[in-house]
């Protein structure tokens, strides 16, 4: 029995205050959450903060992203070894924000992949399709290639420690969503791409977040579905009574 998992995504949002607040609410009412695990992921200045309002909870805590060297002379990046240090448990790699905003590709998305593992992070790693791409059925074959691209060279044993995340484009921060029988169909053709690179046990193993304008509202009947494991939230993660709103989904 694959166990859900809920993170918040802050993206570049909040100040220091705000942050930590609703850092403060998560893991307090965190207490009540036994049937799921739960974390955040708050923008890289504010980990050391977050990360401490949330100590003896839950919650784990996140980072948005990495670079892939361990040291060097790479400015304005930051390495795993950092992240560790601050408390991190996870990482996001590859949100769709990263590859089409900011022009990341697979091959990039795939040394993080590595360097992730190795340091020891747990890596949620996102796939999903653009609206044309669904609209010329090849949203199988977007999905296929960006695993292919983004998880190449990772082993059986590393996968079972991935957290995959179907995030369609067309439905993050748009107010879209994808329907239930939509994500679930995505994340059970995920599950037989797994089968066939790996085996049937693993991609039974691994865990698939859905993302893309998750919210209390619908919440529920998206997490209803089988293959269904969790939520990667957006927006409705700024407020407590949202992302809460979406975890009592699960019961």
């Amino acid at each position: 029995m694959r166990r859900p998992f809920i993170a918040g995504n802050w993206k570049m949002n909040l100040n220091r205050a705000e942050a930590v607040a609703l850092a403060q609410a998560v893991a307090e009412r965190s207490a009540n959450v036994e049937y799921a695990d739960l974390a955040v992921c708050p923008p890289s200045i504010y980990l050391e903060a977050v990360g401490k309002a949330l100590a003896g909870s839950n919650v784990g805590l996140g980072a948005q992203n990495m670079y892939h060297e361990a040291a060097g002379a790479f400015t304005g990046e930051i390495c795993a070894a950092m992240l560790l240090d601050l408390g991190c448990r996870y990482v996001i790699l590859g949100h769709s924000e990263r590859r089409h905003v900011l022009g990341e590709t697979d091959a990039d998305i795939n040394l993080k992949v590595i360097a992730a593992l190795q340091a020891g992070l747990t890596p949620i790693v996102c796939v999903g399709e653009l609206l044309a791409q669904r609209e010329a059925g090849q949203t199988s074959a977007v999905i296929g290639r960006q695993f292919d691209g983004s998880l190449a060279g990772v082993s059986a044993s590393d996968l079972a420690k991935i957290v995959i995340a179907y995030e369609p484009v067309w439905a993050i921060g748009t107010g879209k969503v994808a329907t239930p029988e939509q994500a679930e169909e995505v994340h059970l053709d995920l599950r037989k791409i797994m089968t066939e690179r790996y085996n049937a046990g693993l991609a039974q193993q691994v865990r698939i977040q859905y993302g893309g304008s998750v919210k209390p509202s619908n919440a529920a009947e998206l997490l209803s579905q089988a293959d269904v494991d969790g939520a990667l939230v957006g927006g409705a993660s700024l407020k407590a009574d949202d992302f809460f709103g979406i975890v009592a989904g699960l019961k």
